[in-house]
């Protein structure tokens, strides 16, 4: 695909391109014989829309990309709407109003109609004839994504545009409302004959949720290799023609097979989900229709949408779940994400757990795994353990009995439910821990801290994405001796590591926590033994300093700002106590506006001083990723290994970037898919017009040696406990701070094409 490059003659650039995916993409899955679909093949991937989930649906940028980020063979689907002169356009409502500019264009034309029996009101396509709208632009109809891109002004096409110009290996029409078109004498019928019988267009498949159209077409179509399907709407809803209800309709597949060779479903159909958004047993519709002789696709993936919390907020999980799950495949998929379902189906499908690692990408836990079960717990250790994590950590906090434990923060607000008790009074404010109040560990003992319960973390709730409600307060702390004892009786673990923190305002307070995780580690035997290494992190050079010389285990510096850059002399500092570091996802690839603006060079430097880079948190949110990732965990983590070349990810899934080292598409060379290729960073945010472009933000400061050196840490303070009523503890000593201080010693179509193109390293 570096042909691509040199070409100048713009007019061979689409071909040129498709070409040129083609010979990358098709790779081939999974043994075909391991797929249980009716036909024993790999499951096709449908873009709805093209890729609607960053571009507007039906856009030619939205099929584009599609094109270029999904299997050779993806399938672009059309949802088919005339306009007054009978001319077809793929749109993806009945009504424009939502999808594009028509409002503005014809503000004062929107008309009321009945939509099977209801009143709707909008601006409807048979009001207006082909010409009409050569004035209105596509835009972006779900407004949690991203406008940015409707600048790019797309234009309405119609069916045979989008063939025509796009040429894809698969084309599906969906014709959702021929009903309500037939009622403003207009013929579906004839407007697919047409197309069908166009020597330039091929159709391969053509769905609808009404009966009688399927019925009245699937004669013409019994000896042609167009495929008729049925679509199934919500369970209650009811079909036109026959009256019935869908659910009612489903039990009835043989009637359905007289038709149609396959049926299309909502995915909640296969697998249901209960009203907490829970997985239920799996239904028999697959295995029913394939009995049939029916194919089954599903439809309703979406990787910004919240799915069930069995999932986890990974899209990939949820794909595996309908293609590889033991007992039945569908034979498709219906996706506004076809690069998410097209590497699940050629990397992941089939791989099984124990898959040999393809990458060398360490994996350490955040808390666990917090993103499932509260961070810390026994049970959040447990999942992480299971999941693959290669070093499972413990960020220690001192209790007011002197016992350090393991604890994602010194405030007890931020992960339990101590605002709830009795102790709600015990709310202070240390400006050197933190700006705002908060309950803090070591003015409770640990059987005090025992009696709360755990809470999840949810750091993406402002979005109304909360984390596995179910067990939301499940697990229990434990001390770090207890965190040890579990680790070492794990063979799975290559080692641990211990967090330390708030080391210099603890030693004030009389807690030597540096003092307290040498012991623990001693008495654990992590002293004497070799198979697991000990990584003790900080971002303090002075905790870091406290061991350097007393021990084996490695040290990691932690950089606890986004930085965009680090001094020389700064990096040489660092290596005298460190090595490796860990920084944020921002210090690796720039952000603005959520879209990648650009990759620092503070990876290849910090390596190139024999630094290991670690970076963290990786989660798989959607709205925790920036746009280029396509609210897709796997993608992120791809770009941040195969692009950056990170050396290891903390994450609050370890379960995803396991599975991400393990898939077999990682070391095809030149043969690597497109879908498994890094983003560019950069190349997204080209694609929006300058009206649409966010102001330039302010450049990351550069790490420099003030940032890094500090003094000794102080001595542990010989505190005397101070009597005080139950439940009720003294007021803690005015702080005194440790601050750190300076030493020496330390577009045109074409050109939307291309950049889409240029969107990843291939």
């Amino acid at each position: 695909m570096g042909s691509l490059r040199g070409i100048s003659i713009a007019i061979f650039v689409v071909q040129a391109l498709l070409n040129s995916v083609a010979l990358v993409s098709a790779q081939g899955s999974a043994t075909p014989s391991r797929w249980q679909t009716l036909s024993g093949e790999a499951p096709v991937v449908i873009a709805r829309g093209g890729f609607s989930g960053i571009f507007s649906d039906s856009s030619f940028g939205a099929y584009s990309l599609a094109l270029v980020t999904g299997p050779s063979d993806v399938i672009l689907w059309c949802d088919v709407q005339l306009t007054k002169d009978g001319a077809g356009i793929c749109f993806p409502d009945l009504k424009l109003d939502n999808n594009s500019n028509i409002a503005t264009i014809f503000s004062d034309k929107p008309a009321t109609y009945l939509v099977n029996g209801a009143s709707t009101k909008g601006f409807f396509s048979i009001d207006y004839t082909l010409k009409d709208l050569g004035s209105v632009y596509l835009s972006q109809g779900i407004y949690s994504r991203t406008n940015k891109f409707d600048g790019n002004n797309y234009q309405i096409m119609t069916v045979q545009d989008t063939y025509t110009q796009l040429k894809p290996l698969g084309f599906w029409l969906n014709i959702q409302h021929d009903a309500f078109y037939a009622a403003h004498n207009l013929s579906m019928r004839s407007f697919v004959l047409s197309v069908t019988r166009n020597a330039k267009v091929t159709v391969d498949y053509i769905s609808s949720p009404e009966v009688a159209f399927l019925r009245n077409i699937a004669p013409i179509f019994r000896r042609s290799s167009t495929k008729v399907v049925f679509r199934f709407l919500g369970p209650k809803d009811v079909e036109p023609s026959t009256n019935q209800t869908y659910d009612s309709l489903l039990t009835n597949l043989k009637f359905i097979k007289t038709f149609a060779s396959g049926i299309i479903v909502p995915k909640s159909y296969i697998w249901p989900v209960d009203g907490a958004l829970y997985l239920q047993p799996s239904t028999s519709i697959v295995l029913d229709a394939h009995k049939e002789g029916l194919e089954v696709f599903a439809s309703d993936f979406y990787n910004d949408v919240p799915f069930s919390f069995n999932y986890s907020y990974d899209p990939v999980a949820e794909y595996l779940q309908f293609v590889d799950n033991g007992k039945f495949s569908v034979d498709g998929v219906l996706t506004d994400f076809p690069i998410t379902p097209a590497a699940a189906i050629d990397c992941f499908a089939h791989i099984g757990k124990n898959a040999s690692k393809q990458a060398d990408l360490l994996v350490i836990s955040n808390n666990g795994a917090s993103g499932d079960y509260p961070g810390c717990t026994d049970m959040a250790y447990t999942k992480a353990i299971q999941d693959g994590v290669d070093v499972l950590d413990c960020p220690v906090q001192m209790t007011k009995d002197g016992i350090p434990i393991c604890l994602g923060s010194i405030n007890l607000i931020q992960s339990t439910n101590i605002v709830r008790t009795g102790f709600s009074n015990l709310t202070e404010t240390v400006p050197e821990i933190m700006q705002s109040s908060g309950i803090f560990t070591y003015n409770l003992s640990w059987s005090d801290i025992k009696s709360l319960k755990p809470v999840i973390s949810s750091p993406q709730s402002q979005y109304k994405l909360f984390r596995n409600p179910k067990f939301q307060n499940a697990g229990k702390y434990l001390k770090l001796s207890e965190f040890l004892s579990m680790a070492n009786t794990t063979s799975s673990l290559n080692g641990v590591l211990i967090s330390i923190e708030n080391a210099a305002y603890l030693a004030k307070q009389g807690f030597g926590v540096t003092d307290a995780v040498l012991k623990a580690l001693n008495e654990a035997g992590y002293d004497k033994q070799t198979t697991q290494k000990v990584m003790i992190q900080s971002s303090s050079s002075s905790v870091l300093m406290k061991f350097k010389g007393k021990t084996n285990y490695q040290l990691v510096y932690k950089i606890d700002e986004d930085i965009g850059g680090a001094q020389s002399s700064t990096i040489d500092d660092i290596k005298r106590f460190a090595s490796a570091v860990v920084i944020s996802k921002d210090s690796v690839f720039s952000e603005n506006s959520a879209f990648l603006a650009g990759a620092t060079d503070v990876v290849s430097r910090l390596q190139a001083a024999n630094l290991s880079v670690l970076v963290q948190t990786f989660s798989n949110e959607f709205t925790s990723q920036a746009w280029d990732f396509f609210s897709d965990a796997t993608v992120e983590i791809n770009s941040f290994y195969a692009g950056a070349g990170i050396n290891g990810v903390i994450t609050d899934f370890p379960k995803t970037s396991d599975r991400y080292r393990r898939n077999r598409c990682l070391k095809r060379g030149n043969k690597t898919p497109v879908y498994m290729s890094p983003v560019q960073p950069g190349s997204l945010l080209q694609l929006v017009t300058t009206e649409y472009l966010p102001p330039a933000e302010a450049p990351k400061p550069y790490l420099t040696e003030s940032d890094v050196v500090e003094p000794p840490l102080p001595p542990v303070a010989k505190v005397t406990p101070i009597s005080t009523p139950s439940g009720t503890v003294a007021a803690a000593p005015a702080p005194n701070g440790q601050p750190k201080v300076a030493a020496s010693i330390i577009v045109p179509l074409m050109a939307v094409l291309l950049a889409i193109y240029y969107c990843f390293e291939i």
